[in-house]
């Protein structure tokens, strides 16, 4: 079975889950080394390639694994490496690795192993909506399984060894990746993201560090891991998440009742785009994209169901528009098949409704 044969479609990535009209998903990390060996980074070639022989069977092995996908990285393409890191499921760098490094994916793709990336275990649960709680127990119930298989580097100072300093201790990393138009809209973002920033948290753009907001799609992070318990860090984002949902949610209801016309100007010109252009980047329908999808939760899409938007998210970007033919596209030549492709799926979509400042969508759940 190849990678595409297993992965599951493009509209049910992000899926259902709490407050999933603004986190879209939610991520739990974790960063393990093996004792006695060489990290990745410093690792000769046989050296990565033994760890990866001692790695690999073991999380096979483990039940949350069954029937997994599993590869060394030199077997996939660059098209199908790409495909992985526009679902979330390996990082940039790990994408740049070849002998000595593999994947494992669980069925559903709840759980990804990155094998040697930075370190010898990255291993990841993920979620759609806010579903911090829920993500870290799978992570850790894998991250004990594998425990009794593998001898990892641990100190009784400083916690689990790892490549960076910053994930030494417990090493992990808890995020979300937030759909924020509302507070971009309103020019509020960079005061939530200082704010944030105050807090010790990180604020990262779609795919990570150093990668920019496509589609005001923002990933919120913990910093450190060392001198903080894991239940400490997952309560202690989830709280200052429940907190910017709650902007999110009244920049929406201000600019609504506010700015009614300006929101309705957005979403109706991102529509008209998207709906009838001969040409478009990946980067112009993200953004367009996202205003179709703060249109559908404030209902100016009736009967239009969000897994449209979410289908679109992925398909219209290079990898996944690059798979869909045999022949290597140019960057001009993805831009005519995206815009054929928007045009096609967004035929039966009639033109947004201009709500009245009375009717403002659907009433959004308050965070616990």
């Amino acid at each position: 079975m190849n990678i595409h044969e297993f992965l599951s479609s493009p509209g049910t990535i992000y899926g259902q889950g709490p407050h999933d009209s603004i986190v879209m998903s939610s991520r739990v990390r974790l960063a393990r080394n093996l004792k006695g060996v060489p990290f990745p980074g410093w690792a000769k070639k046989p050296d990565r390639v033994r760890s990866l022989e001692a790695i690999l069977p073991a999380v096979q092995s483990i039940r949350q694994m069954a029937g997994a996908f599993s590869e060394s990285m030199e077997n996939f393409t660059a098209v199908d490496k790409q495909i992985l890191v526009e679902r979330h499921l390996i990082s940039r760098e790990h994408a740049a690795k070849n002998a000595g490094s593999g994947l494992v994916i669980n069925k559903g793709e709840t759980l990804a192993v990155m094998i040697n990336e930075e370190d010898h275990l990255r291993m990841q649960s993920l979620r759609p909506g806010l579903q911090l709680k829920e993500a870290w127990h799978a992570v850790d119930q894998l991250d004990s399984a594998l425990e009794k298989k593998l001898d990892y580097a641990f100190s009784p100072s400083l916690g689990y060894l790892t490549a960076c300093p910053t994930n030494l201790g417990t090493g992990i990393r808890v995020s979300a990746m937030l759909h924020l138009p509302a507070l971009v809209l309103s020019e509020q973002i960079n005061q939530i993201i200082q704010a944030v920033n105050k807090l010790g948290l990180a604020v990262r753009g779609l795919y990570g560090e150093g990668t920019e907001a496509l589609g005001n799609v923002f990933q919120v992070s913990n910093q450190m891991t060392l001198g903080e318990s894991e239940q400490d860090i997952v309560e202690r984002l989830n709280k200052v998440l429940g907190q910017i949902i709650e902007h999110e949610e009244n920049a929406r209801a201000s600019l609504l009742s506010n700015k009614p016309k300006v929101v309705f100007n957005h979403i109706g010109r991102a529509y008209g785009i998207l709906a009838n252009a001969h040409s478009i980047s990946s980067k112009e329908t993200m953004n367009l994209l996202s205003l179709l999808r703060l249109g559908l939760d404030i209902g100016s899409f009736p009967g239009v169901e969000r897994r449209l938007v979410e289908e679109l998210f992925l398909l219209t970007q290079p990898a996944h528009l690059q798979q869909q033919f045999s022949e290597k596209l140019t960057a001009d030549e993805r831009d005519l098949l995206r815009a054929d492709m928007l045009r096609d799926r967004l035929r039966n979509v009639s033109r947004p409704v201009a709500l009245s400042p009375e009717s403002k969508g659907p009433k959004l759940d308050k965070p616990e």
